[in-house]
């Protein structure tokens, strides 16, 4: 038994797709067909798959069914999160979701997934991208601050979800936990954020994040190990369509 996850699919089966990088990159020619066939090899039956976020372009449900579809025939259990550009889930409709798609697909918002003796927390999340001013050497030097503070009403929001996972899952009497964000957990100018201190007050051992593709992004937030908790993007392009291993 092992866990998995990978973010951004994109998918558009039913959908017109205007994200011009996935429309003319390399790395997105036929993703779909070659996420499949990875997923055949390296994923069994009793693995979990946790996609993470941005599953689909489609505006509304009924232009998700096929996408949907798609990652309900892929092996294992699924456990979706939440993407920005996910506009078929409402988050107040997720025990509709859950009750519409169980069991092949679990939808992780205000709730938690176990895993072993690991509970699965997660949300949306969300950071500050700017826009960002910057000198003629490229350096940022000033930013929007009306969207700004915009974002810190998001980020406050989802803070308050995503500790609602942690604690439902700790009434439980769970203590060990992989967090999943869609959103990096910190954004370009920052070391550290309500996400990454979330993690350590709960001593998360791993925290598992996407959105950040397309090349000049995979570095916009932390990699590797910080105060004992080890972040990981999974972003579909990032990983080149393989989905990382988490845990065994």
């Amino acid at each position: 038994m092992s866990l998995y996850a990978i973010g951004d699919l994109h998918l558009h089966f039913q959908s017109e797709l205007k994200a011009p990088g996935q429309l003319y990159g390399r790395v997105w020619k036929n993703h779909e067909e070659k996420f499949r066939r990875n997923c055949a090899k390296m994923i069994r039956p009793e693995d979990t798959l946790v996609l993470v976020g941005d599953h689909s372009w489609g505006k509304n449900l009924a232009q998700c069914q096929a996408d949907l579809q798609y990652i309900r025939e892929l092996p294992g259990r699924k456990i979706l999160l939440r993407g920005n550009h996910d506009m078929f889930w409402d988050v107040k409709k997720t025990p509709q979701l859950n009750a519409q798609f169980a069991p092949d697909l679990f939808f992780l918002q205000d709730n938690y997934a176990a895993y072993q003796d690991y509970a699965i927390v997660g949300t949306k999340g969300y950071t500050f991208e700017g826009p960002f001013y910057l000198d003629h050497r490229r350096r940022i030097i000033d930013w929007d601050e009306k969207e700004e503070a915009h974002a810190k009403k998001l980020v406050e929001r989802e803070a308050v979800r995503l500790r609602k996972s942690f604690e439902a899952a700790r009434a439980d009497g769970y203590t060990r936990y992989v967090m999943f964000l869609h959103y990096p957990p910190t954004n370009i100018l920052q070391t550290e954020s309500v996400f990454t201190r979330m993690a350590e007050e709960y001593d998360v051992e791993q925290v598992v994040y996407a959105h950040s593709h397309g090349e000049s992004r995979f570095n916009d937030s932390i990699l590797g190990t910080m105060n004992g908790v080890h972040y990981s993007l999974t972003s579909g392009d990032f990983l080149r369509w393989k989905p990382m291993k988490i845990l065994d």
